[in-house]
């Protein structure tokens, strides 16, 4: 099963190419175990209970337009931790979008468990800051590094300073979102250029997603995903490049 990464964006008429082949990977494991219905797992973290029902409303409209599946949410405040023992029985999971250091915070403790469903063939979806955190090094946020400004302090998440941390793991390349609605590309370029270990990442437009295969992967929606490389060994000698890679295409990781 796939990884999905979504980078933002309200609901829109590209829903159905966005949304739809994880649904349909989640009724694929659900006829495996010899159930009918798939049940989604959705996780939401915010700071209070209208934006919790608004992301749980939301996405179950989403996800119940693609094809019938049960969603069972988990609604977190920030602080709170993902339970365990939570992730029984589901055959897809999608991680809403907020907050980027409060979803890594409240599903990092969960991190064994979720690469485990996701090996066991349960596809996964994160949308904005579910996408950020799914990487071996999770891009959190922040706009500047040092005095120099990277990108809009509006997309800071709370953060001062550009910040990398371990994430989920499921993906190698780092990963930033809404990346030419935010102008986040010049964020992602910034931190592949000045983090050792890090040498390539990927920032995905609104309403488009990122679908990732083993070691292949396609891109979906109304916008494209930003590949940024490097090469090079000594900082004097790193040398990025940015390639963007529209809807229809596929590349190897």
């Amino acid at each position: 099963m796939s990884i999905h990464l979504v980078g933002g964006g309200r609901p829109s008429t590209h829903d159905g190419v966005v949304y739809g082949p994880f649904v349909s990977e989640a009724a694929t494991h659900a006829a495996g175990r010899g159930v009918q219905r798939p049940r989604i797992g959705l996780v939401a973290v915010a700071d209070d209970d209208e934006e919790l029902q608004e992301q749980v409303t939301r996405f179950t409209a989403v996800l119940t337009g693609r094809g019938e599946c049960d969603v069972v949410a988990f609604p977190l405040r920030p602080g709170d931790r993902l339970e365990l023992t939570s992730l029984a029985s589901l055959d897809g999971l999608l991680v809403a979008g907020g907050l980027t250091p409060a979803y890594h915070q409240a599903l990092m403790p969960a991190s064994d468990d979720i690469a485990g469903l996701v090996a066991g063939g349960v596809p996964y979806l994160g949308f904005s800051a579910g996408a950020a955190i799914a990487a071996d090094h999770a891009l959190l946020g922040g706009w500047r590094v040092g005095e120099v400004a990277v990108c809009s302090e509006d997309n800071a998440e709370d953060l001062d300073q550009l910040s990398l941390q371990p994430g989920l793991g499921l993906v190698r390349s780092t990963v930033d979102v809404h990346a030419a609605q935010w102008g986040n590309v010049s964020r992602l370029i910034m931190a592949i250029r000045d983090t050792d270990g890090v040498d390539q990442g990927m920032a995905i437009d609104e309403h488009t997603v990122l679908i990732i295969d083993g070691t292949t992967s396609a891109v979906r929606g109304a916008g494209q995903v930003w590949r940024v490389r490097r090469s090079g060994h000594g900082f004097a000698d790193r040398e990025l490049t940015v390639a963007p890679i529209a809807a229809g295409h596929r590349l190897s990781l």
